[in-house]
């Protein structure tokens, strides 16, 4: 399956994904027809510009691309639908407030893209889904809108986004693409498809149900990974150990790769597929068991959503009760330098801070004020100042290793939560008086921890019976 003048995808969500995939396949060649059911985005695409800004590839690449007819984005799936050869699906499943899996948006795109398929299509989703829905669920609503059998009238398969928001091209460079059919026709056609558009290399598996696998360990591992460092971080409080030091250390050994800890997890994917692994389990787990299967995932998360409240108890422990006194939290994006909020770990510490009677002053560059008020958070301004009694640091911006906190002239610690300042901004901190602290620095009285190598090089020593 090669480009040619008449090759055609749809790409069936112009999201944050979405639309970097649509333009990484018109790029090859490929025709592309992009479906949104906002009509802002379809507007915006199609006057050539790009409403993802996260890529910036994406502000030359768009236009070029709209120009030349390689690309246009429409509301009406069913045109671009029965215009494509392949059809793309990266159409979001979340998590409700019982932490299941909402399928009501995946379910109506497929749908109407059933009733609208043509015999041959490939069908290949993207989206990160438990596993079994693809050669289930999926599989049957396409069949039932379209009266055709997947594997004899079309074709199937899924193939998981990999990708980082504010990396997308180069992870699709560099990151290997997983491929599972519901057959083996299905399999080669993907890999076909997929080998035209991308130069990375392609790993087929046995089934749909096994891709889908794939994605949910290796997001679930850094979850866990994360808590499990998060728990280093509190044993190190207990033992006056350097826990960043020693992870540091520890990682200088081939298998050993431990995260860093912080206040919690965010974005759209790491808090968030947990949830659909452990939700293909229900039917098989004896409750009464103490180790139920996937146990330890459901665990990690739980460790990570309470870091917040533990990284607030330490704030308490210097500056005493939050009852009153006013703190400033740094950033609301989930990550740092990335304007998204997705179950961002700044939730968790308001609902920390505000538990215990603290007012919540914020500071994000990525968001005007305006849109810190529509998020539920009152902007930190020059009128605030005198009036902070912590900050406690939740996203890692670059621009916050340049903060003044010499404005803020009664406050008395700092937690870094995200081990983000350097060492010379961390100095800085303390030669204004305050404490800087992060998760896991041992609670000891002197504010930067570790001996430094510049400490060491004044320390001689020689062996008995050496020469020096």
């Amino acid at each position: 399956m090669h480009s040619n003048d008449t090759s055609t995808v749809a790409v069936v969500g112009l999201g944050k994904i979405g639309l970097p995939l649509a333009v990484q396949y018109a790029l090859q060649g490929w025709h592309v027809i992009g479906c949104d059911i906002n009509e802002q985005v379809v507007e915006t695409v199609n006057a050539g510009r790009s409403h993802v800004h996260e890529e910036p590839e994406l502000a030359y690449e768009v236009p070029h691309l709209v120009a030349s007819g390689m690309l246009r984005a429409t509301q009406d799936i069913a045109e671009a639908v029965r215009q494509a050869q392949v059809v793309v699906v990266i159409v979001p499943v979340i998590i409700d407030e019982q932490h299941k899996p909402n399928f009501t948006s995946i379910d109506i795109a497929s749908s109407s893209i059933g009733a609208n398929l043509q015999p041959d299509t490939l069908v290949l989703y993207e989206t990160t889904l438990p596993v079994g829905t693809t050669s289930q669920r999926l599989r049957a609503l396409l069949e039932r809108a379209s009266r055709l059998k997947a594997g004899k009238d079309f074709l199937l398969a899924y193939s998981p986004e990999r990708v980082s928001s504010g990396h997308i091209f180069r992870d699709l460079r560099t990151y290997p693409k997983v491929i599972g059919g519901i057959d083996a026709r299905s399999t080669v056609a993907a890999e076909t498809f997929y080998r035209s558009v991308l130069a990375a290399e392609i790993i087929p598996m046995a089934s749909t149900d096994e891709a889908e696998f794939v994605k949910l360990i290796e997001t679930t591992y850094r979850d866990v990974n994360i808590a499990l460092a998060s728990e280093y971080a509190r044993f190190a409080d207990m033992h006056s150990l350097d826990v960043t030091a020693a992870i540091a250390a520890a990682n200088t050994q081939p298998y050993s790769h431990i995260h860093t800890p912080g206040v919690g997890v965010g974005g759209h994917c790491i808090p968030v597929y947990p949830y659909f692994l452990l939700a293909g389990v229900e039917e098989y787990t004896d409750t009464s068991s103490p180790f139920p299967l996937l146990h330890l995932p459901r665990s990690a998360r739980a460790i990570n959503d309470a870091m917040a409240d533990y990284a607030v108890s330490r704030v308490e422990e210097i500056v005493g009760s939050l009852f009153g006194q006013s703190v400033l939290m740094l950033g609301v994006a989930y990550r740092g330098d990335v304007r998204e909020t997705a179950f961002t770990s700044a939730k968790l510490l308001q609902e920390a801070l505000l538990q215990r009677g603290a007012t919540i002053y914020v500071d994000d560059p990525l968001f005007t004020h305006d849109e810190l008020h529509q998020l539920g958070y009152t902007p930190f301004t020059s009128q605030n100042e005198s009036h902070i009694s912590a900050v406690m640091l939740q996203a890692a911006h670059k621009s916050y290793d340049m903060f003044d906190f010499s404005r803020l002239t009664n406050c008395g610690v700092v937690l870094d939560g995200r081990r983000a300042l350097s060492r010379e901004h961390q100095q800085r901190i303390v030669a204004q008086g305050m404490r800087y602290i992060f998760l896991g620095d041992g609670k000891r009285d002197e504010n930067i921890s570790s001996v430094s190598n510049e400490e060491n090089e004044h320390i001689e020593y020689v062996l008995p019976g050496k020469r020096a």
